[in-house]
């Protein structure tokens, strides 16, 4: 069979990936990424540690950073991310941007971290009051609370879920409930951290059900890197993503989001 018509395949850009050790959702990542592009995944060393905020600093030390941008190197990306939103607020607005000088220092690439991306997101979406929902301890949640504000952003409410571990198992219903739990002061927007979090299927259900823009950890850091290659990230209709719904027009109500089998979550 003459397969020489087929002309080889495509020319691929690619997006170099920093994440901790325990990172679960790679699929996730790559539903927000076109056809075009490539990830580039590696991930940190283990360390016998919950999720809290001893973890967020021992995942985000600027040597582990380094060390896991020179695995990529090999292959050519045009932007690194480290993606972790603990990680990256844990040192507050200064340290996050330290990160993202370290990892640019040792690839000679744009780095993005997710929680430079939080902010930028928030810049280019306008919004000055933000509610959060995380799956973190109350410490961890705090801290990010912390970092928010510290950019000059309000936090205008909060909910969280107290977990140390196997968040990527938390079923899209509960974060519904608990977004819903968050915005009752009527923030500009809301954030829904942990990279580990599953989101993207949740994101415009709850946007066309609380009419303001719905953002997530994984959402925003592909957002930010696809920026820096001069791209954008692709999805279902939502504010940061899709001209029209950033202009203010919303989705009728849509039925509630099904549970996702377990085994798809892993």
């Amino acid at each position: 069979m003459d397969i020489s018509f087929l002309g080889g395949p495509r020319p691929q850009r690619g997006v170099g990936v920093v994440a901790p050790f325990d990172f679960a959702l790679d699929r996730e990542l790559w539903r927000w990424v076109p056809d075009e592009v490539s990830l580039h995944l590696t991930r940190t060393p283990f360390v016998p540690v919950e999720v809290g905020l001893d973890l967020a600093r021992l995942v985000s030390e600027h040597e582990t950073l380094r060390d896991g941008v020179r695995t990529l190197i090999a292959v050519s990306p045009e932007a690194v991310a480290y993606v972790c939103t603990s990680g990256s607020f844990v040192g507050g607005v200064a340290g996050e941007r330290a990160l993202c000088e370290a990892m640019t220092r040792a690839g000679a690439v744009p780095a993005v971290t997710t929680s430079g991306a939080l902010l930028e997101a928030l810049a280019e979406l306008r919004v000055r009051r933000v509610a959060l929902v995380t799956p973190y301890t109350e410490s961890v949640t705090r801290a990010l609370e912390e970092y928010v504000a510290e950019a000059g952003v309000a936090v205008a409410g909060c909910a969280y879920m107290g977990l140390t571990r196997h968040i990527w198992k938390v079923p899209y219903r509960d974060v519904a409930e608990m977004a819903r739990r968050a915005v009752r002061a009527a923030p500009g927007a809301l954030f829904i951290s942990c990279t580990n979090l599953p989101t993207y299927d949740v994101l415009p259900q709850l946007e066309a059900e609380l009419r303001i823009p719905v953002i997530s950890a994984n959402q925003v850091t592909m957002w930010a890197a696809l920026r820096r290659l001069g791209t954008r990230a692709v999805g279902p209709y939502q504010a940061l993503i899709d001209p029209a719904a950033h202009g203010g027009q919303v989705l009728p109500d849509l039925p509630d989001v099904p549970d996702v089998p377990e085994q798809e979550q892993q």
